[in-house]
């Protein structure tokens, strides 16, 4: 049986987006097993965030992870719906992209595996 040790969110610099005011970054979320692969568990999220001239100086890599950590994780409530109930279908959403793929995890235990994030050496760059 193929088993998640981790979950890994590779962020990077959009650098056609980014300038001295705007930071924008792209994040893929990865589950990573225990025999040496990775499965993609999301490719289409990121964020950007505008400020004051100087964003890398005011920027820093725990900024980065936290909100790595935030936007490959549930979405806030909506339509009347809970915390719980937003979370439940997330990680439930991720375990079928792992059934898809052999690898047979209850949700649950997704939630608390050990999460890392990866910042690109782009992104290292910027930030300084």
């Amino acid at each position: 049986m193929t088993v998640v040790t981790r979950l890994v969110t590779y962020t990077d610099l959009h650098v056609s987006a980014t300038n001295a005011r705007q930071l924008s970054v792209s994040a893929r979320l990865e589950a990573v097993l225990a025999d040496g692969r990775s499965v993609v568990l999301l490719d289409d999220r990121g964020w950007s965030t505008s400020g004051p001239s100087g964003m890398a100086e005011l920027t820093s890599t725990e900024d980065i992870e936290e909100t790595a950590r935030s936007v490959v994780g549930p979405d806030e409530p909506f339509d009347g719906m809970t915390r719980e109930e937003m979370a439940a279908g997330h990680w439930g959403y991720l375990a079928g992209i792992l059934r898809q793929h052999g690898v047979d995890v209850p949700a649950h235990d997704l939630e608390r595996l050990p999460h890392d994030v990866v910042l690109s050496e782009r992104l290292r760059a910027w930030i300084g």
